[in-house]
């Protein structure tokens, strides 16, 4: 999901807990990407009915951003990259207005201005527009000077608070996008912030107006985990057979089989699920953050397929690459060795 950071670390895409959680490399591409102009489509994914099922069920999956990922979150936004949130900044979202690009806070009816855009959360003294990344910032670019300052100084606020106050994170992200709705990167970054509040649908729209603007496939695992959010795997596996999921490589692919085989446990395909997530990657002498989330969720299709001395040892494999003690996988593996005494 590329962080925007001012110390040029990742932004991250989730999708449950990825690093930032996952979700947050994937942003990194942002510089490759081109302003686009886009009229959102978002008044259709706030439906908060379309998460039928999904609060119900998310306790029990180990998705995407859960992974064993230690926090309470549904780790959804974890995705080695598709997480991806940037550090300290971000793409943020939220709602109708467009407006605010190239609106400048003096002359031609501020007080109009100020009237139709929805009350913004406070901003610290000490969160300067210097603080996010000078590829982002460079996004901005297109903005009016003040109004650029204060989108990116919404956006540094979004990525901070992503961890500790992900409703705060939302607010702030909200405001950057009303300000800054046309610019790809304040989009992604609302999505991803999106996310992480556990906000599915209104994540899904934001990073399906995003990719629209800027092409590629970053953060389709976040997405695909955003539809399981949702109560639709189906969706989830389906962007898993996409034509641009097979242009992904490395980490990125690695994360959405990850997704995908967390919807085919949604549905009780257990035995698919390992199949999914059975690849050259699979290679336990591998550590690392991706290895590890990778090898959690292998085993956790292991146990889930009746397969427990095999989940056992793969959570000890995963246990061993996990160097930052991201998962419970040595605590999982704990638990069987217990069951099985």
């Amino acid at each position: 999901m590329n962080d925007v950071a001012r110390d040029d670390s990742d932004l991250d895409e989730s999708p449950r807990g990825a690093d930032r959680d996952s979700v947050a490399r994937s942003a990194s591409d942002r510089d490759d990407r081109s302003h686009g102009a886009d009229r959102d489509d978002r008044s259709r994914g706030s439906d908060r009915d379309d998460r039928a099922g999904g609060d119900a069920d998310r306790g029990e999956r180990r998705g995407f951003a859960d992974r064993g990922a230690r926090s309470d979150r549904d780790d959804r936004a974890r995705s080695g990259s598709a997480s991806g949130g940037p550090s300290r900044s971000g793409d943020f979202g939220d709602d109708r207005r467009r407006g605010g690009e190239g609106a400048r806070t003096t002359g031609g009816r501020p007080d109009d201005r100020r009237a139709a855009r929805p009350e913004e959360p406070d901003l610290p003294e000490d969160v300067q527009a210097s603080d996010l990344d000078p590829a982002v910032r460079r996004d901005l670019l297109s903005l009016d000077k003040n109004n650029a300052d204060s989108v990116a100084r919404h956006m540094v606020m979004a990525v901070e608070l992503l961890e500790d106050d992900p409703r705060l994170a939302l607010a702030h992200a909200r405001a950057a996008r009303q300000r800054a709705g046309r610019i790809a990167v304040v989009r992604e970054t609302a999505g991803v912030v999106a996310y992480h509040a556990e906000e599915w649908a209104e994540a899904l729209s934001e990073l399906r107006t995003a990719r629209r603007m800027s092409g590629g496939a970053g953060l389709l695992a976040v997405m695909a985990d955003c539809e399981r959010g949702l109560g639709r795997p189906e969706r989830a596996i389906e962007l898993g057979r996409s034509e641009e999921a097979q242009t992904l490589t490395g980490d990125e692919a690695a994360e959405l089989r990850i997704v995908v085989a967390g919807a085919r446990m949604d549905l009780g395909q257990f035995d698919q699920a390992v199949v999914t997530l059975q690849a050259s990657d699979l290679d336990p002498s591998r550590t690392g953050s991706a290895a590890a989330r990778l090898f959690y969720a292998y085993a956790d299709a292991l146990v889930a397929a009746g397969r427990t001395d095999d989940g056992l040892q793969w959570f000890l494999n995963a246990a061993a690459a996990d160097l930052d003690d991201e998962t419970d996988a040595e605590e999982r593996a704990t638990e069987l060795t217990g069951d099985a005494q």
